[in-house]
Formats: C-alpha cells, sequence, structure tokens
C-alpha cells in the first residue's frame, strides 16, 4: 500500500525553511512587503501554512534561488502508512 505524505509536515518544514532563508539575507518580515507580501501573510508562510505554487515561484524570485534548491530534502520523512 502506499504511503501518503503529510502536507503539514511539508509546509512546517518549508516554513522554517523560508524563515532562514530570509535571516541569512538580513530581510525582517516587514521587509517582505516590499516584494508584494503582506507582513500577516508572510507570517502564515513561516509558520508553515501551505502556500500555492505561484507563492512559492514570488518567494524563490525574491530570494534568486530555485524551487528546486528551496524544497530540497523537505520530503524526508513526512510520509506516512
Amino acid at each position: 500500500m502506499p504511503k501518503i505524505a503529510s502536507p503539514q509536515r511539508f509546509f512546517h518544514r518549508l516554513g522554517k525553511r523560508v524563515r532562514e532563508l530570509r535571516e541569512k539575507h538580513g530581510y525582517s518580515q516587514e521587509d517582505m512587503m516590499s516584494y508584494g507580501f503582506s507582513a500577516r501573510h508572510w507570517q502564515q508562510i513561516e509558520a508553515g501554512r501551505s502556500i500555492t505554487v505561484a507563492t512559492l515561484l514570488r518567494i524563490c524570485g525574491v530570494f534568486e534561488t530555485s524551487v528546486e534548491r528551496l524544497v530540497r530534502g523537505l520530503d524526508r520523512g513526512i510520509y506516512e502508512d
């Protein structure tokens, strides 16, 4: 029987990685408003709320990184029976 991925685990890890990337670049959550994100939306992203592919692409554009690099390894251990 195939294993089912836990979206909550994936997005929680993605939020953590996005926060680390933001901090690495020296940006505050408020700084993300200049890239078209509301402070509330950005807080939700970092808290692990699920996002659309369009939002994922916007995040990659802000940090000049590929989707592959941003999500690499985030799916390890998220599969349940």
